[in-house]
Protein backbone atom coordinates (compact mmCIF):
# COMPACT_ATOMS: atom_id res chain seq x y z
CA UNK A 1 0.00 0.00 0.00
CA UNK A 2 1.17 3.01 -0.86
CA UNK A 3 -0.03 6.62 0.17
CA UNK A 4 0.18 10.30 -1.31
CA UNK A 5 -1.05 13.53 -0.30
CA UNK A 6 -1.25 16.12 -3.40
CA UNK A 7 -2.08 19.41 -3.54
CA UNK A 8 -4.53 20.69 -6.46
CA UNK A 9 -5.17 24.34 -7.45
CA UNK A 10 -4.54 27.64 -5.95
CA UNK A 11 -6.52 26.77 -2.95
CA UNK A 12 -4.08 23.73 -2.28
CA UNK A 13 -7.13 21.30 -1.62
CA UNK A 14 -5.32 17.92 -0.54
CA UNK A 15 -6.20 14.80 -2.43
CA UNK A 16 -4.81 11.35 -0.83
CA UNK A 17 -3.67 8.59 -3.40
CA UNK A 18 -3.36 5.36 -1.72
CA UNK A 19 -2.36 2.87 -4.53
CA UNK A 20 -2.95 -0.90 -3.69
CA UNK A 21 -5.57 0.00 -1.01
CA UNK A 22 -6.76 -3.66 -0.77
CA UNK A 23 -4.81 -6.27 -2.28
CA UNK A 24 -7.71 -7.87 -3.33
CA UNK A 25 -9.02 -6.71 -6.23
CA UNK A 26 -10.73 -9.86 -8.29
CA UNK A 27 -12.40 -10.56 -4.94
CA UNK A 28 -14.36 -7.01 -4.67
CA UNK A 29 -15.12 -7.55 -8.07
CA UNK A 30 -16.86 -10.81 -7.66
CA UNK A 31 -18.55 -8.78 -4.92
CA UNK A 32 -19.76 -6.45 -6.84
CA UNK A 33 -20.56 -8.91 -10.09
CA UNK A 34 -22.86 -11.12 -7.30
CA UNK A 35 -24.87 -7.68 -6.76
CA UNK A 36 -25.51 -7.28 -10.01
CA UNK A 37 -27.48 -5.68 -12.52
CA UNK A 38 -27.43 -2.30 -10.59
CA UNK A 39 -30.30 -0.23 -10.61
CA UNK A 40 -30.47 2.97 -13.15
CA UNK A 41 -29.42 6.24 -10.56
CA UNK A 42 -32.16 8.04 -9.34
CA UNK A 43 -32.10 11.41 -7.17
CA UNK A 44 -28.51 12.94 -8.24
CA UNK A 45 -26.80 13.87 -11.54
CA UNK A 46 -24.80 10.32 -11.51
CA UNK A 47 -24.98 9.33 -15.17
CA UNK A 48 -25.02 5.34 -14.69
CA UNK A 49 -25.92 2.43 -12.44
CA UNK A 50 -25.41 2.61 -9.03
CA UNK A 51 -25.87 -0.44 -6.30
CA UNK A 52 -26.37 1.24 -2.70
CA UNK A 53 -24.52 -1.07 -0.60
CA UNK A 54 -26.64 -1.85 3.00
CA UNK A 55 -25.82 -3.36 6.26
CA UNK A 56 -27.45 -6.28 5.19
CA UNK A 57 -25.45 -7.36 1.73
CA UNK A 58 -22.51 -8.67 5.22
CA UNK A 59 -19.81 -9.25 2.85
CA UNK A 60 -19.94 -6.32 0.26
CA UNK A 61 -21.00 -4.11 3.87
CA UNK A 62 -17.64 -5.76 5.12
CA UNK A 63 -15.25 -4.44 2.32
CA UNK A 64 -16.80 -0.87 3.14
CA UNK A 65 -16.06 -1.30 6.70
CA UNK A 66 -12.82 -2.32 5.66
CA UNK A 67 -12.18 0.48 3.55
CA UNK A 68 -12.67 3.07 5.92
CA UNK A 69 -10.45 1.56 8.85
CA UNK A 70 -7.52 1.59 6.15
CA UNK A 71 -8.13 4.76 4.82
CA UNK A 72 -9.16 6.27 8.40
CA UNK A 73 -5.34 7.83 9.56
CA UNK A 74 -5.33 9.36 5.88
CA UNK A 75 -8.57 11.05 6.40
CA UNK A 76 -7.76 12.76 9.96
CA UNK A 77 -4.85 13.36 8.58
CA UNK A 78 -5.41 15.28 5.34
CA UNK A 79 -8.40 16.59 6.11
CA UNK A 80 -8.32 17.58 10.04
CA UNK A 81 -11.02 15.89 11.25
CA UNK A 82 -11.10 13.79 14.39
CA UNK A 83 -13.14 11.16 13.28
CA UNK A 84 -16.17 10.31 10.32
CA UNK A 85 -19.57 8.47 10.01
CA UNK A 86 -20.37 6.58 6.80
CA UNK A 87 -23.00 8.63 4.67
CA UNK A 88 -23.40 6.14 2.02
CA UNK A 89 -21.61 3.45 -0.06
CA UNK A 90 -22.11 2.22 -3.15
CA UNK A 91 -20.72 0.06 -6.69
CA UNK A 92 -20.97 2.46 -9.38
CA UNK A 93 -20.32 2.17 -13.25
CA UNK A 94 -20.55 4.91 -15.64
CA UNK A 95 -23.02 3.47 -18.52
CA UNK A 96 -24.66 6.83 -20.37
CA UNK A 97 -23.60 7.42 -23.76
CA UNK A 98 -22.26 11.14 -24.20
CA UNK A 99 -24.64 11.77 -26.85
CA UNK A 100 -27.61 10.96 -23.57
CA UNK A 101 -26.42 13.30 -21.09
CA UNK A 102 -27.80 15.94 -19.57
CA UNK A 103 -26.60 19.49 -19.10
CA UNK A 104 -25.31 19.44 -15.62
CA UNK A 105 -23.61 15.57 -16.31
CA UNK A 106 -21.51 17.68 -19.25
CA UNK A 107 -19.60 20.14 -16.60
CA UNK A 108 -17.73 19.38 -13.97
CA UNK A 109 -19.90 19.40 -10.24
CA UNK A 110 -19.35 18.86 -6.70
CA UNK A 111 -21.12 16.96 -3.59
CA UNK A 112 -21.87 19.74 -0.83
CA UNK A 113 -20.65 22.64 0.44
CA UNK A 114 -19.78 21.35 3.70
CA UNK A 115 -16.01 21.32 4.27
CA UNK A 116 -16.10 17.97 5.96
CA UNK A 117 -17.99 16.30 3.03
CA UNK A 118 -15.42 13.88 2.26
CA UNK A 119 -15.33 11.33 -0.83
CA UNK A 120 -13.50 7.99 -1.94
CA UNK A 121 -13.08 6.85 -4.58
CA UNK A 122 -11.86 2.63 -5.00
CA UNK A 123 -11.19 1.88 -8.77
CA UNK A 124 -11.74 -1.23 -9.35
CA UNK A 125 -11.64 -1.73 -12.80
CA UNK A 126 -9.11 -1.93 -15.55
CA UNK A 127 -9.56 0.59 -17.92
CA UNK A 128 -7.42 2.87 -19.68
CA UNK A 129 -7.36 6.76 -19.90
CA UNK A 130 -10.11 6.87 -17.12
CA UNK A 131 -9.86 8.78 -13.67
CA UNK A 132 -10.90 11.94 -11.93
CA UNK A 133 -9.81 15.34 -12.78
CA UNK A 134 -10.57 18.72 -10.62
CA UNK A 135 -11.72 22.28 -11.90
CA UNK A 136 -11.51 25.31 -11.93
CA UNK A 137 -14.81 27.52 -13.21
CA UNK A 138 -13.33 30.17 -15.21
CA UNK A 139 -15.68 33.01 -15.02
CA UNK A 140 -15.47 32.71 -11.48
CA UNK A 141 -12.18 31.43 -10.29
CA UNK A 142 -13.93 28.54 -8.11
CA UNK A 143 -12.15 25.47 -7.24
CA UNK A 144 -13.87 25.17 -3.93
CA UNK A 145 -17.70 25.85 -3.75
CA UNK A 146 -18.73 26.99 -0.66
CA UNK A 147 -21.93 28.31 1.03
CA UNK A 148 -20.25 32.14 0.17
CA UNK A 149 -20.13 31.47 -3.50
CA UNK A 150 -22.38 28.48 -4.20
CA UNK A 151 -24.90 31.12 -5.84
CA UNK A 152 -22.34 32.46 -8.12
CA UNK A 153 -21.34 29.11 -9.24
CA UNK A 154 -24.71 27.46 -9.81
CA UNK A 155 -25.83 30.84 -11.67
CA UNK A 156 -22.69 30.75 -13.72
CA UNK A 157 -23.01 27.15 -14.73
CA UNK A 158 -26.51 27.29 -15.51
CA UNK A 159 -25.91 30.34 -17.84
CA UNK A 160 -23.02 28.70 -19.50
CA UNK A 161 -24.63 25.16 -19.89
CA UNK A 162 -26.93 25.90 -23.32
CA UNK A 163 -23.29 25.95 -24.97
CA UNK A 164 -21.81 23.02 -23.72
CA UNK A 165 -21.46 19.95 -26.32
CA UNK A 166 -23.12 16.67 -25.43
CA UNK A 167 -19.96 15.09 -24.11
CA UNK A 168 -18.19 14.16 -21.36
CA UNK A 169 -15.65 17.25 -20.29
CA UNK A 170 -12.40 15.70 -21.28
CA UNK A 171 -9.54 18.16 -20.09
CA UNK A 172 -9.75 21.90 -19.96
CA UNK A 173 -12.58 24.03 -22.26
CA UNK A 174 -14.01 27.43 -22.39
CA UNK A 175 -15.29 27.37 -19.25
CA UNK A 176 -13.67 24.93 -16.92
CA UNK A 177 -9.66 24.58 -16.68
CA UNK A 178 -8.39 21.35 -15.39
CA UNK A 179 -5.91 21.93 -12.21
CA UNK A 180 -5.34 18.23 -11.33
CA UNK A 181 -5.90 14.63 -12.70
CA UNK A 182 -5.91 11.51 -11.24
CA UNK A 183 -5.56 8.28 -13.27
CA UNK A 184 -7.99 5.44 -12.61
CA UNK A 185 -5.20 2.33 -11.80
CA UNK A 186 -6.97 -0.57 -10.36
CA UNK A 187 -6.84 -0.64 -6.79
CA UNK A 188 -6.30 2.71 -6.12
CA UNK A 189 -8.14 4.96 -3.64
CA UNK A 190 -8.54 8.76 -3.69
CA UNK A 191 -9.61 10.90 -0.79
CA UNK A 192 -11.25 14.69 -1.50
CA UNK A 193 -13.31 17.02 -0.08
CA UNK A 194 -16.67 16.94 -2.05
CA UNK A 195 -16.94 20.52 -2.37
CA UNK A 196 -13.96 20.30 -4.77
CA UNK A 197 -14.96 20.71 -8.21
CA UNK A 198 -14.19 17.51 -9.90
CA UNK A 199 -15.64 15.26 -12.95
CA UNK A 200 -15.03 11.71 -14.36
CA UNK A 201 -12.27 11.14 -16.94
CA UNK A 202 -14.22 9.23 -19.64
CA UNK A 203 -12.37 8.93 -22.35
CA UNK A 204 -13.88 8.98 -25.95
CA UNK A 205 -14.48 5.11 -26.96
CA UNK A 206 -15.05 3.42 -23.47
CA UNK A 207 -17.04 0.88 -22.97
CA UNK A 208 -20.34 1.55 -21.41
CA UNK A 209 -21.22 -1.75 -20.62
CA UNK A 210 -23.34 -2.89 -17.15
CA UNK A 211 -21.24 -5.35 -16.86
CA UNK A 212 -18.88 -5.18 -13.26
CA UNK A 213 -16.04 -7.21 -15.02
CA UNK A 214 -16.21 -5.59 -18.38
CA UNK A 215 -17.29 -1.70 -17.65
CA UNK A 216 -15.89 0.88 -15.36
CA UNK A 217 -16.52 -0.07 -11.78
CA UNK A 218 -15.95 1.79 -8.98
CA UNK A 219 -17.11 1.75 -5.16
CA UNK A 220 -17.90 5.22 -4.29
CA UNK A 221 -18.23 5.96 -0.41
CA UNK A 222 -19.22 8.99 1.35
CA UNK A 223 -18.62 10.06 4.79
CA UNK A 224 -19.49 12.95 7.12
CA UNK A 225 -16.27 14.35 8.71
CA UNK A 226 -16.45 14.97 12.84
CA UNK A 227 -14.78 17.71 14.89
CA UNK A 228 -13.96 18.16 18.48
Amino acid sequence: MTPELRRVGASQSPVVVVDDVSERLPAIVDLAAAMAPFPRNAGNYYPGLRRIIHERDETAFAYVTETLRVAAPFIGGAFDVDGFDLIEASFSMITAPPATLLPAQRAPHFDSTDPDYIALLHFLSDTPGTGTAFHRQRATGIEVVDEANVASFVATAKQEAAARPATYINGSDAHFEQIAAVEGVPDRLIIYRGNLLHSGIIPPGMSMSADPRIGRLTANLFVQGRRG
